[in-house]
Formats: structure tokens, C-alpha cells, sequence
């Protein structure tokens, strides 16, 4: 319906906003999150809608994590997606750095950025694991669960001996979306989806397609943006899909450490949305790198609507 570019100076308490790649709508307010790991943050944000267009973007706040000891402080902070719990505490995801050993993470901070509590991970995310994520490829995405007993999380790109990274040609890339309880701390669920291939020849040999976002808005049933870029193309290289995506036939993975060696059912796939149906549309003509994606408020004519 709308887009709306914010000023690549704009600035909110000596940090310059950018490199944001989570968005979440809670009360009213927005929550954006940097992936910025020399200075972890997310901001406070208002969002104007009227009728269908977006009147005005204004970050207002800035929060950083207190990394002066602890959690926060021995941890790589890769921050890649944010929702906030009903309690108002921040869940966020992190990639960590699995090429300098560093876990990836899903925890929570409260409201000024004070660590809270972590969730446990399954040995096959961490970075010492035979079976292990790819470097810069692992949780992408994060929803709350529709039951509202915990969050799915999303991962990037397949694990390393689950399969190969999507390419031109065909591949078996699988990715795992896992289930967290909320109370436990454990993962109680997963599915597996596959991901796309890559749509645009790379002229400078790096291309890539992996998730950046999901959210759950049924049982079982989820939007999943994926986003693939191609290097060679300058501004062009981005495409950016959301899928339609339904789990409820899937296995529930959890207990597999390889994917290769098991006999599983996928979730289901279709696509949904393609942004190069509204590239001529877009303010600047370019279709840019988008990882986050949120329900926002209803529109006129009763339908929510869907902000990336």
C-alpha cells in the first residue's frame, strides 16, 4: 500500500538508526532492533498510519543492552529479531559468531535492556557441534506462538549436515523452525521447511537465500519472508518473497541431529507475496534487504495490516 524511506542521517541518542532487522508492534508502539554487534540496541518507534499510507516514522527512544557483565557482556550480540512478551520484557534472537566460536542466542532483557533469563538451545545450534549452524546464517526469525505458550524461531540457513545452501540449480536446502516453551526454556518442537533457490546469477560469486522473518498467524500456519541477494547487481540484487506456510502435517524434527539420515514430512509452501509486484511502485525503484516483518493496526476497512 505504502512505503516510506527514513533519512540514511538520522540519528536517536548518538546512535545512528540503521541495520535494523526486526520490527515488532506492541500497545501501540513499535520496536526496531539493530544488528549492529559493537553496540547492541533497539529503539522505540511511532509509526502514523492514515487510511493506507504511512504519514510519519519517528524513533523516539533508544535502548541498549547493559553489557557490563554476565550474559550480555560474554556473548557476541548479532541481534536479528525482537517481539515483546505480555509482560513487556524483549525476547530477542541472536546469530552469535559460530566462525569465532560464539553461540547463537535466544533471551530476554527487560524494558531499559537488563539480561533476564535465556533459552536453552539444542547441542546441533551451538558452535562446537559436529552438526552445527553455517556462520552468519542462524536465528533469522521469531514469533510468538499462536497458543501464546512460547515462540517458533527460524533459522537462515540449514545446518551444516542437514544441507547445502540454496543455489541457481536445485538443491536440498532444509531449514529447522523450532518451538521454545515459554516457562521451560526448552525446545518441544520443530518443523522443517525448505528454502527457495536463488533467481539471479551472482557476477561477483556471492548469492544467498535464507529466511529473515516469520510470524505464526494460526495453528501451525505461518508467513515466512525469505530474502535472497545476488552480489554483482548494485541495487538489484535483493528478492524478497513471503510464503504461506502450514506445518500441521509436518514431523516434528527436534530429536534429529541430521536431517540427511532421517525420513521426515516438510511443511508446505506457497508463495504469497513477490516485492517485485510493487518495485515500480517503491519510492526509490529498488527492491532493499528486508528481515523484519509485524502485524500492525487494523486498516480502514477492517483488515490488519502487514509491516515490513
Amino acid at each position: 500500500l505504502d512505503d516510506y524511506v527514513l533519512s540514511r542521517d538520522l540519528e536517536v541518542d548518538g546512535t545512528k538508526v540503521g541495520g535494523l532487522s526486526g520490527i515488532d508492534f506492541h500497545d501501540g508502539n513499535y520496536y526496531l532492533v539493530c544488528d549492529h554487534p559493537g553496540k547492541p540496541r533497539f529503539y522505540e518507534a511511532q509509526i502514523k498510519i492514515s487510511q493506507n499510507q504511512i504519514d510519519t516514522v519517528i524513533v523516539n527512544k533508544l535502548i541498549q543492552l547493559d553489557r557490563s557483565g554476565g550474559f550480555l557482556k560474554e556473548n557476541t550480540l548479532d541481534l536479528e529479531s525482537i517481539r515483546i512478551s505480555d509482560s513487556e520484557n524483549i525476547l530477542l534472537t541472536s546469530e552469535g559468531a559460530i566462525s569465532s566460536s560464539q553461540n547463537p542466542s535466544v533471551f530476554y532483557v527487560d524494558a531499559n535492556g537488563n539480561y533476564l533469563r535465556s533459552f536453552s538451545l539444542p547441542e546441533y545450534f551451538t558452535s562446537s557441534a559436529k552438526q552445527k549452524p553455517r556462520n552468519n546464517g542462524v536465528f533469522e526469525g521469531l514469533t510468538k506462538d499462536f497458543k501464546n505458550k512460547g515462540y517458533w524461531v527460524g533459522m537462515e540457513l540449514p545446518l551444516t549436515l542437514d544441507g547445502s545452501k540454496p543455489k541457481l540449480f536445485p538443491t536440498k536446502s532444509p531449514i529447522r523452525i523450532t518451538h521454545y516453551n515459554n516457562e521451560t526454556g526448552q525446545a518441544n518442537d520443530q518443523f522443517v521447511m525448505e528454502l527457495e533457490g536463488i533467481t539471479k546469477i551472482p557476477w561477483k560469486y556471492f548469492a544467498v537465500n535464507g529466511l529473515t522473518e516469520l510470524i505464526e498467524y494460526g495453528p501451525k500456519k505461518f508467513l515466512v519472508l525469505e530474502r535472497a541477494f545476488s552480489a554483482g547487481h548494485g541495487s538489484l540484487g535483493n528478492t524478497v518473497r513471503i510464503f504461506d506456510v502450514n506445518a500441521e502435517e509436518a514431523t516434528n524434527t527436534v530429536e534429529f541431529k541430521n536431517l540427511r539420515k532421517e525420513k521426515y514430512n516438510r511443511a508446505t509452501k506457497q508463495l504469497l507475496f513477490d516485492f517485485k509486484s510493487v518495485k515500480k511502485k517503491l519510492t526509490k525503484g529498488i527492491i532493499d534487504n528486508v528481515e523484519g516483518m509485524t502485524f500492525g493496526p487494523l486498516l480502514p476497512n477492517g483488515n490488519r495490516s502487514l509491516i515490513l
